[in-house]
């Protein structure tokens, strides 16, 4: 079945003097799933998805959402998408429901009150005052009012920067909620585990250009038949690279080195004769599963956090 477009990018193109922060991406976003925009901080999300909101004109290409072509004066597009931008601005002292009310009396049609502040958990704080709300619930409050007008599709610019481990997943289980509603919701990020938990589909961004577009499962089964082992040695300058089933070697600049096996078994027992021979001093070993991480470092040669 032929994929139905709710976004279609073609050619994209934006500078701001001469930096080129997106440079010539083209994807499509399908309706009813949850697509990802991946990257490190001036990979060129926020521009992307600027561009697709009707926010900044493009350079060069086009893009269609919905149908339309996206500007600052399509009135008519803007009422059909919900925006969670990466900062947004509240009025502190109004109460949660308050705030609710006031953007809804800025569309003709909008879901009910109630109908929000149970899908965003925040029922007991609705007589709140906004600027008494936790981050986790501020995260919460800016998606809830990002769908006041039941929109189509919905932008999240990096919803979860910045929120405790307890405060992200309570907005996981909201955004994969709107997924099990049929919305369309293209997501930005740079937590890979984030998109892994959420995304049907990522493009990974890097110096605004692509350099992967797949699920995370196809991305991670294209690029990796090695299972990563993570150690910490005493002598971070040991080379490990001629170990049995060892591809590839990363060492981080946190003092771990990653070891690609093709042989994971094999590795562990010729890294365990050295450390009982004393060769190394070995004082960590963890054996994981390959991740979107993995795939941005192999495709990339550096961390989403560098």
């Amino acid at each position: 079945m032929e994929m139905e477009k709710v976004v279609s990018v073609e050619g994209l193109v934006k500078r701001y003097g001469d930096t080129t922060a997106v440079d010539g991406i083209s994807f499509v976003v399908g309706r009813g799933e949850i697509f990802g925009l991946l990257g490190p901080n001036g990979a060129g999300k926020t521009t992307t998805v600027e561009c697709i909101e009707g926010l900044r004109v493009p350079d060069a290409g086009r893009i269609e959402v919905l149908g339309e072509v996206p500007s600052p004066t399509n009135y008519a597009l803007k009422a059909r998408l919900g925006i969670q931008l990466q900062g947004t601005a509240f009025l502190s002292r109004l109460t949660v429901e308050e705030t609710l009310r006031l953007f809804a009396a800025l569309y003709p049609r909008h879901r009910p009150i109630p109908e929000l502040l149970g899908l965003a958990a925040l029922g007991e704080k609705r007589r709140a005052q906004v600027g008494k709300l936790s981050g986790g619930q501020r995260q919460r409050l800016a998606v809830a009012l990002a769908l006041v007008n039941d929109p189509e599709l919905l932008v999240l610019d990096e919803p979860t920067t910045g929120l405790d481990p307890q405060a992200r997943r309570a907005l996981w289980d909201l955004i994969l909620s709107l997924k099990g509603e049929g919305r369309t919701v293209l997501l930005t990020t740079h937590y890979m585990e984030e998109a892994e938990e959420l995304c049907d589909r990522v493009l990974i961004l890097d110096h605004g250009r692509i350099v992967a577009l797949g699920s995370p499962e196809a991305l991670i089964a294209e690029h990796f038949r090695e299972t990563p082992i993570e150690v910490v040695l005493g002598d971070a300058g040991a080379d490990l690279s001629g170990l049995p089933g060892v591809e590839r070697v990363v060492r981080d600049k946190e003092g771990t080195i990653v070891l690609y096996s093709a042989a994971p078994v094999e590795t562990i027992q010729a890294l365990s004769a050295l450390s009982h021979r004393g060769e190394i001093g070995l004082r960590d070993l963890r054996l994981r599963r390959v991740s979107l991480e993995d795939v941005y470092l192999l495709l990339t040669g550096r961390r989403i956090r560098e």
